[in-house]
């Protein structure tokens, strides 16, 4: 009794709930994955659930589609996202800053199927067609405050000795933002497009709402498997996925290492 009342009084045992919860609706799901990808539906071992993938186009037609709509959105993400987050974090009044920053996230507190149809209604209003182009809309509106805000946060926690050193040593202003604030701003960028690119690859539900279903996204192809009981294949679909997004992962996370290892300035 006196153990058990000293585990519960340590600090290890607050770590439980959340070791539970990775337990029940993290690894367990992963696992269950994995296991189907690469099995049939007797039970048996085999790699024909990822050679099927392979030998229909289709399927590897819309995965390409949908990395290249997943880039497009995290690009346009960028290119919004970039701007805002750099004026935000050079606005002199602090209070200011962060009101605009918290309108910039207000409609991330709103289901995201709730935001898609507002999308829809919006399009429908001004009579524009839904296609390519609202799904490119729609992704970039539903992302855009995941790059917005890693990149402030990076940008506002800058140490500006830097760029006073730079203005010092004669740079101009475009060289002190070239040479000094984006390299140091990259660990921002990267955890944006991280934040951006990882959910849109496999989102189908802003696909079908802002395309009338005409547009098919992978997530869409692995929701129509799984939702015909052919969960092999679609478990193999989503292992596939899963291996994209793993392969992104480390590749940021190289790429951010270098980018921290970098201090020099040179003009």
């Amino acid at each position: 009794m006196t153990k058990f009342i000293r585990f519960i009084s340590s600090r290890k045992s607050w770590a439980l709930p959340y070791l539970l919860f990775s337990i029940l609706f993290v690894i367990v799901p992963l696992v269950l994955i994995v296991v189907y990808a690469f099995t049939d539906d007797a039970g048996h071992l085999t790699l024909e659930n990822f050679s099927k993938f392979f030998e229909h186009p289709e399927a590897v037609n819309t995965f390409v589609y949908s990395i290249g709509i997943a880039m497009i959105t995290t690009i346009g993400c960028i290119l919004l996202g970039y701007p805002a987050a750099w004026i935000l974090s050079n606005c002199k009044k602090l209070g200011y800053a962060r009101t605009l920053i918290m309108l910039f996230i207000l409609p991330m507190w709103v289901n995201i199927l709730v935001r898609t149809l507002a999308t829809v209604a919006l399009f429908d209003f001004c009579r524009l067609p839904l296609g390519e182009g609202a799904l490119i809309f729609g992704m970039i509106y539903n992302f855009i405050p995941f790059m917005i805000y890693p990149i402030y946060n990076t940008l506002q926690k800058m140490d500006r000795s830097y760029i006073e050193a730079a203005q010092d040593l004669g740079a101009s202003s475009f060289q002190v933002f070239w040479k000094v604030v984006f390299p140091l701003s990259m660990p921002g960028v990267v955890s944006g497009v991280m934040m951006v690119f990882m959910p849109t690859i496999s989102t189908f539900a802003i696909a079908e709402l802002l395309t009338m279903n005409n547009i098919k996204l992978f997530g869409t192809t692995i929701q129509e498997n799984i939702n015909n009981s052919l969960w092999n294949y679609g478990a193999a679909l989503s292992l596939i996925m899963l291996f994209l997004i793993a392969a992104t992962s480390l590749f940021s996370a190289e790429d951010k290492g270098e980018t921290e290892k970098g201090g020099g300035v040179t003009w």
